[in-house]
């Protein structure tokens, strides 16, 4: 028997605060995360969820972005109950085939672990890293120094 399939929505109303917040404080770029930075950074993002068909959140995305030549892809995560059936690339390529980001010159992501599965979505590590640059808050240097 097939599961009914799962829905991908942006209504920023549909996004179960509480339940991404706790997706993303376990996670190992923001682990710990305060949920009032979470909120904040939903805000200010073009957020996608993935529902159950009794409306449980089951996945989240979000991309930052100008809508004109940059992007940068966040927070993609999917939970572990639905891990493995493409959910993850799907939410991905709601984004990069969304005309709202078919002109983006330039859309980024980071990741620790997931190389190969952005690669078939057509990310390629950086043409010239020598022209990037970042500056990280002192918390988060030390998440990053401590191996995170």
């Amino acid at each position: 028997m097939n599961a009914a399939p799962i829905q991908l929505s942006d209504d920023a109303a549909r996004l179960d605060i509480a339940r991404v917040h706790g997706w993303l404080a376990s996670s190992y770029w923001t682990p710990g995360v305060e949920r009032a930075q979470v909120e904040r950074q939903i805000a200010g993002s073009h957020c996608l969820g993935a529902y159950l068909a009794d409306g449980t959140q089951v996945g989240f995305a979000r991309v930052i972005s100008d809508r004109a030549s940059f992007a940068w892809l966040a927070d993609v995560w999917v939970d572990e109950s639905v891990r493995g059936q493409g959910l993850g690339r799907r939410m991905v390529n709601w984004f990069l085939d969304n005309p709202d980001y078919t002109d983006i010159r330039r859309f980024m992501l980071a990741t620790k672990d997931a190389h190969g599965v952005y690669a078939r979505l057509g990310f390629t590590p950086l043409v010239r890293p020598d022209r990037l640059m970042e500056k990280l808050s002192g918390p988060f240097a030390a998440i990053l120094e401590a191996g995170s």
